[in-house]
């Protein structure tokens, strides 16, 4: 059996974004393999349910073992909503947490 481990990211989101008037901040979460940091699935806090489809399918198959630079520049090629920053930024914190939870491991 696969060890898999659920974290989240947060940042704040842009005013004006329908999710602003349910969330304060995007949050994505993702189960991810252990050992490689392969992300398994992914959501995340979009207004609708194709944006966080998408979000999902984007970081689906990607490791943040080494970074998340490769997921953010994935993000930024395909991507063009107003959240683009929130969810770079909520990468950035969840490839933090994951190193912090390495570090205690």
């Amino acid at each position: 059996m696969v060890e898999t481990m659920f974290i989240a990211g947060h940042s704040r989101l842009p005013a004006g974004m329908a999710a602003k008037n349910v969330y304060e901040t995007l949050t994505i979460t993702v189960e991810l393999e252990k050992k490689y940091g392969v992300i398994l699935e992914a959501s995340c806090t979009l207004a609708t349910e194709h944006g966080r489809d998408y979000i999902g399918r984007l970081l689906r198959g990607s490791s943040i073992l080494h970074g998340v630079e490769e997921l953010i520049e994935i993000v930024k090629k395909n991507y063009y909503g107003k959240a683009t920053n929130a969810i770079i930024a909520a990468l950035s914190d969840l490839h933090y947490q994951f190193q912090q939870i390495k570090l205690k491991s």
